[in-house]
């Protein structure tokens, strides 16, 4: 987007009132940036009206300032409107808040200055990028780059290079197929990790949706060769023993089968899950403390690592890549025997189209950065792209099952805040090693919420957060070192929708089912029974009303509990987000109720297979990985069988 000096004087004023000082750090910079490498032109153009309006008589309106433009107004009057979008009765009001919040926030958090530092790095302790680290490994790796129109031709092609992407290509290159695997994002490894949360978010992270139609969920996907596997934060949990066999029921029998048993173990293998990496960080020594004091259960958390992970200061930046090449992404592992097997891997590859020929799928279309044409045919295709472009891939190419796009999964995550007296610096420690289930059952069916921990930074850190003022919120930064966030992650009964709009670019609308809300207020109220239990003098959430009490001093868990209630969580009421998006091209046992067959194999076209996180017919309710990585491998497994 190329921004008029009216847009980007209004988004100065924006920023400056949410934080004071932003538009002097080049946060207006910063949040351009992100925007440019959002591909929903839609999106684009509504900021662009939004800001060249802003400073308008007609936003008075809206903002509750009569017909003041907000310009004239002064720094207090500027927050209470802001503040009166955000308490807004009506939704959309809230969502265009929420969406401004958001990108003030992180964009003022993870800008460095001329100096490589940020005014708040300094006041919290945190450290600026450090850089590579010296002696890191050369990339092992060595993808194909396009620069002219292209043509290949394969045994199969695969679009995507995640958790799904890279076990399937290891399964099926090792079978002897001849396989290309299409990333559109760039390939980076350990010399390139360092570079601080901006880098990593404008790199490794997908540029859009960034969050649901209806301002309901913040959605955080992979986009990098690895996918979701390099940033994520690698707990690696196998699917539960009920989920397995509800899947089942549903018309995939081998999942209550050792068929899918040998999936799991094999993943296990490969990517080295051990327990034996997971030492207590301050972060998840809360977690572990609270969760005791209360009597609950807690457990350690396995992860797919080495030993060279220090599970300490190192492994809290891995949100942002793994620095010393410890975390077992599929780059290290099944992307390499891929390509160890003759596997081509290709980046920068954007498939725009699945070509589909008397009811069979004959070549795929990929444009790259520079305008390249990429033409692939194949005898068979795999989608791997993700639960939300794997979806709109299909409704762009032309497959009419009623379930493509239907049943999206979330887990929808919410966090609660503690303050404590001593520092807990929660962007260090081992990624994620602690795991309450307390109450991952509240209603006799297996669906409720599960307590996690992760590295919390600055920048993605507010994404959770609410805003009530400047003042305040710089009060609350300014104790970030001694904060510490229980997440609650929900196992979500009711799903949402993929759609494309007319260019084709992926549309995300979930709203939270008031079935699900229920559990996550549970969650909400068992973290801040965590949170005091273990010692935090003060308490908050992510609700937009402001939620907060310091036991013993001000207020009390009862009351936090009915303030949260009260405050709601409908779009823009209590800030969540989606780290696991699952479910939208579902396997199962008829055409009625899945988008894919009991092999992955679409409805539509009998040599399209899916095999990624929309694969699941529900949420698994832990993390999914594990769970993609297996479903990939077996439905690998099935498709090589047909083809050699």
């Amino acid at each position: 987007m190329e921004a008029t000096a009216g847009q980007r004087a209004a988004l100065g004023m924006i920023c400056d009132t949410f934080v004071p000082g932003s538009s002097e750090l080049g946060a207006v910079d910063t949040i351009f940036r992100i925007l440019g490498r959002n591909p929903r032109e839609a999106e684009v153009k509504q900021l662009g009206m939004l800001l060249g309006l802003w400073d308008s008589r007609v936003t008075g309106l809206l903002t509750g300032n009569g017909l003041r433009r907000f310009s004239t107004l002064s720094q207090e009057q500027r927050e209470a409107a802001l503040l009166r979008m955000g308490d807004s009765g009506l939704a959309p009001v809230r969502a265009i808040f929420q969406a401004l919040k958001g990108a003030a926030l992180l964009a003022y958090n993870v800008t460095p200055d001329a100096d490589g530092s940020n005014p708040l790095w300094e006041r919290i302790g945190y450290p600026a990028p450090v850089g590579p680290l010296p002696g890191a490994a050369q990339p092992a790796l060595s993808p194909l780059r396009f620069t002219e129109n292209t043509t290949l031709t394969c045994d199969v092609v695969i679009i995507g290079s995640g958790a799904g992407g890279g076990a399937a290509a290891a399964v099926l290159a090792e079978a002897g197929l001849d396989v290309i695997v299409l990333e559109r994002g760039e390939y980076y490894d350990d010399k390139d990790f360092g570079k601080g949360e901006l880098e990593g978010l404008t790199t490794l992270y997908a540029p859009g949706p960034a969050a649901s139609a209806e301002g309901q969920m913040n959605l955080v996907a992979g986009t990098c060769l690895g996918g979701g596997t390099v940033v994520n934060w690698s707990t690696s949990l196998p699917t539960p023993d009920g989920v397995r066999q509800e899947w089942a029921e549903l018309g995939v029998p081998q999942f209550a089968t050792a068929e899918f048993g040998d999936a799991l173990a094999a993943v296990s293998k490969r990517i080295n899950i051990t327990d034996s990496r997971s030492p207590l960080s301050p972060r998840d020594s809360v977690l572990e403390r609270g969760a005791q004091a209360l009597g609950w259960d807690v457990d350690a958390l396995p992860r797919n690592v080495t030993d060279a992970c220090d599970a300490g200061i190192e492994c809290g930046r891995c949100g942002y890549g793994c620095r010393v090449g410890a975390k077992q992404s599929v780059t290290k592992t099944w992307l390499a025997d891929a390509a160890g097997h003759g596997a081509r891997l290709v980046v920068d590859a954007n498939v725009r189209r699945i070509e589909v020929r008397n009811g069979r799928a004959e070549t795929v279309s990929a444009r790259t950065s520079n305008g390249a044409e990429i033409t692939v045919r194949a005898r068979a295709v795999v989608v791997a792209a993700g639960a939300i472009q794997t979806p709109a891939l299909l409704r762009r190419s032309g497959l009419r099952n009623k379930n493509i796009g239907r049943h999206l999964r979330l887990h929808p995550a919410a966090a609660v805040f503690g303050v404590f007296d001593e520092e807990i610096r929660p962007w260090e420690g081992a990624l994620q090693a602690r795991i309450s289930r307390h109450h991952a059952d509240l209603d006799g069916k297996g669906y409720g919420v599960i307590y996690e921990t992760g590295p919390t930074h600055p920048g993605l850190g507010t994404g959770f957060m609410a805003w009530r003022g400047a003042a305040e919120f710089q009060r609350t930064m300014r104790d970030f070192a001694r904060s510490n966030a229980v997440g609650v992650i929900t196992r979500d009964r009711d799903s949402g929708t993929v759609t494309v709009d007319g260019k084709g670019e992926p549309i995300v609308k979930y709203t939270l089912s008031d079935y699900d809300a229920n559990h996550l207020h549970t969650g909400i109220a068992g973290a801040a029974q965590i949170l005091e239990a273990a010692g935090a003098r003060r308490i908050f959430s992510g609700h937009q009303a402001g939620v907060s009490y310091e036991p013993g001093v001000r207020g009390s868990h009862a009351e936090f509990e009915a303030a949260c209630r009260q405050a709601g969580y409908g779009p823009g009421r209590c800030s969540m987000g989606a780290l696991h998006i699952m479910g939208s091209a579902r396997m199962g046992g008829s055409p009625e109720l899945s988008a894919t067959n009991p092999d992955g194999v679409t409805w539509d076209v009998a040599n399209i297979v899916v095999a990624d996180g929309s694969s699941f017919p529900t949420a698994p309710g832990v993390n999914p990985m594990v769970t993609i990585e297996a479903i990939a491998y077996m439905n690998a497994k099935r498709l090589a069988a047909q083809l050699v």
